[in-house]
């Protein structure tokens, strides 16, 4: 009994603990130095702490782990500090299929910390120690918000209240991108609008269009198809209350390719009315807008 109790010890250790599965990359190439290793050591320190930190307590299987992937664009170093950007993207798998949708895909252009070759990175969501470590951490409990909401209705709002206590902590460190006055695509504003009830349409709309969009195309095309229609008639709701909104523009930047695709294929509905909605709620796309067979 004894020798059971300790596999079962084992085997819960083995599968509890991690979320994500990311992947981390660190282009340097804007940086002239002959010896670069301190940015793989840095690459290979953040994979590391992703893949191996237990966010948020839950038992997550091997193929149950979140897809996502950081790069850190680093435009200038010196004296152990950092600046540049950083591409935050994750997948969801579609239910009964090979394919993943893209979630979450943004560009955080004020990438600033220090960091100095193999010092320790330490999990601490409660606690500004490094602004590197708080971005790397807000930005995985927006991955993990997101993801939840695409299967529950608002199912994230938990892991949004962790980016929040981050940010508020980060705050303190006097970083850009943590305060209100950074301007309205800043880490501020990004989860700040995602907790808002004014945007509960884009939350709405995440949940729409994945489970009952995406996950039932194996069974029932035409239905999704229909679905993903209404999920972004949703969305529209959002330009309704602000037009050029944050949030229309972060579900866009993920989505409008996979959209293209979806509503060019069969069979065929009526997208009349919906193309004139997304030009008005994404001009920005209005070429590939004009590509969708109607």
């Amino acid at each position: 009994m004894k020798l059971v109790n300790a596999f079962l010890l084992l085997f819960v250790g083995l599968v509890q603990g991690q979320q994500l599965k990311c992947t981390v990359q660190i282009n340097s190439d804007k940086i002239s130095l002959t010896n670069k290793q301190v940015f793989k050591t840095l690459e290979n320190s953040l994979t590391e702490f992703i893949n191996k930190t237990d966010f948020t307590g839950e038992i997550y299987k091997p193929n149950e782990k979140i897809n996502c992937s950081m790069m850190l664009i680093i435009d200038s170093y010196d004296s152990n500090q950092f600046t540049g950007s950083l591409q935050v993207q994750s997948m969801r798998p579609i239910f009964n299929s090979t394919y993943s949708s893209p979630v979450f895909n943004y560009i955080d252009k004020d990438l600033s910390f220090s960091y100095v070759e193999f010092e320790n990175l330490n999990f601490n969501t409660t606690t500004f120690e490094s602004n590197l470590v708080s971005m790397v951490e807000y930005y995985c409990y927006i991955i993990l918000g997101l993801d939840a909401d695409t299967y529950s209705l608002k199912g994230g709002k938990k892991w949004f209240d962790v980016a929040q206590q981050i940010m508020n902590a980060a705050q303190q460190g006097g970083y850009k991108g943590w305060s209100q006055a950074d301007g309205n695509l800043s880490r501020f504003f990004l989860i700040s609008d995602m907790l808002s009830g004014t945007y509960d349409s884009y939350r709405e709309a995440m949940y729409q269009y994945h489970k009952e969009g995406l996950d039932i195309m194996h069974k029932d095309l035409k239905n999704a198809k229909n679905k993903i229609v209404e999920s972004l008639n949703t969305l529209y709701k959002v330009y309704d209350i602000r037009p050029n909104s944050f949030m229309a523009r972060l579900f866009f930047d993920a989505k409008s390719d996979e959209i293209v695709s979806i509503l060019s294929g069969g069979p065929k509905i009526t997208l009349t009315t919906l193309i004139d909605n997304l030009n008005r709620i994404s001009p920005n796309n209005a070429s590939k807008w004009s590509t969708i067979k109607i």
